[in-house]
Order: C-alpha cells, then structure tokens, then sequence
C-alpha cells in the first residue's frame, strides 16, 4: 500500500478519529511518520490530562507498519512489546516523530537474517506544543527471516 494511502485510512480509521489522534506526515518510502493528537473529551483523564492509554496508541503501530515495509516480504514483523515512561502532564495537542534510517535497516536483515527471532527497541518521545518531552515510550520489535538460509 502506497504510504499516503496508509495514512488517508489510518486518519479515517474509528479508533484513531476518536481518541483524537491524526497521522500528519507519513513519508513515502516510509522512513519517516509523525502523528499528533490533540486534547478532547474522549481522551482526558480524571486529572484534565491525556489519558497514558491515548499517548501509547498514537505511537502503537508506526515502527511496525515502517518495518514492514523496509524490510520486505522475506521477514516476519511483529509488535512484541513496549516500556512507557510518562515525564510530564500532558496536556494541549501533542506529537511524535518516527524514523528509520537505510544503515539501520540493512543492520536488522543482516541480524535477523540467519533466520534466528531478533528483537529491536525503537524509542520516541511525545513531545508538547513547547517541544518538552512528556512521556517517552520504546516499542519492542520482533523481526525475523521467514525462512531459514539453507545449511551449507
């Protein structure tokens, strides 16, 4: 699926609409992402805060959709886990940004490419109007060689 697609759907997507949360930029060869989300009703918390489960899915599927698409076919990519670090109360609109460099990805397939399970952390932060860091939340990524490279 071409990149702007993805992000007309992932904007258009129930889930998303609801919580808020907006895909602002997805590049399209799919080295970079950002996504914004902006304080309302549906995701504020008791306190007048975004809610922590909000500012974890706006940044949920990005690592994952990227790497599936730089990596190729040939590997399994799957969302294996995250660690969240909440800095600061977040309030008003906010935003994380995603990258993934070539050398990075020519690193992961030689890795995982002796078909043995490989994971990679991935960190981003979320970062307010101001630019301060407000939570800071690292997806675990599972990568993989479909199949094994056979015995010499």
């Amino acid at each position: 699926m071409r990149a702007r697609w993805l992000k007309l759907a992932m904007n258009l997507w129930p889930p998303y609409r609801g919580a808020g949360i907006r895909v602002t930029e997805f590049a399209d060869d799919y080295r970079s992402a950002e996504v914004r989300l902006r304080m309302g009703r549906l995701n504020r918390n008791y306190i007048g805060t975004h809610f922590g489960g909000s500012l974890y899915g706006m940044t949920d599927p990005f690592y994952f959709l990227m790497l599936s698409h730089l990596m190729g076919r040939a590997y399994r990519i799957a969302h294996a886990g995250a660690r969240l670090e909440f800095l600061a109360p977040a309030t008003g609109t906010v935003t994380a940004r995603f990258e993934v460099s070539e050398e990075r990805v020519k690193a992961l397939q030689a890795r995982a490419g002796n078909g043995e399970r490989h994971l990679e952390e991935f960190p981003v932060e979320v970062k307010d109007g101001k630019g301060e860091v407000v939570a800071r939340i690292v997806h675990i990524i599972y990568i993989r060689l479909k199949e094994a490279p056979a015995s010499q």
